[in-house]
């Protein structure tokens, strides 16, 4: 999965540089997501060590890219789904209801404003 995620990680930092500053969406801060420090334990073998950076790489690459994902969602289209989304991303609780137009129209231009800043929503996830 290296490959695929190294690719994905290039993609990525491309259109966050590129496209991103067009919407006017405060970039992600990388540092945020990407924790390595268990190589740091003196009881893990080499091997262990090598699989502990690969899977900080990995879900911190992860949670970078879905808060991407989530502020672009949320400046194109904030309405939630009609069904019920589990594991949702923190921008998802402030998202209109499905089928309310009234309140899309009404709450658009202020959840697209929100993106201005640099901090993600202080909700946590939405089973909705």
């Amino acid at each position: 999965m290296i490959l695929p995620l190294l690719f994905l990680d290039l993609c990525v930092f491309v259109y966050q540089w590129v496209c991103i500053p067009l919407y006017r969406i405060a970039r992600v801060k990388r540092r945020d997501d990407f924790a390595f420090d268990r190589e740091q334990l003196a009881y893990l073998n080499l091997v262990e060590k090598l699989n502990c950076g690969y899977c900080a790489y990995s879900n911190g690459l992860l949670a970078y890219v879905q808060e991407i994902v989530a502020r672009t969602e949320q400046y194109w289209c904030p309405i939630k789904h009609a069904r019920r989304v589990l594991n949702s991303h923190a921008h998802y609780p402030a998202f209109v209801d499905f089928g309310d137009a009234q309140a899309y129209r009404q709450e658009l231009k202020s959840l697209r404003r929100q993106l201005q800043r640099e901090e993600p929503p202080e909700a946590g996830p939405s089973l909705n």
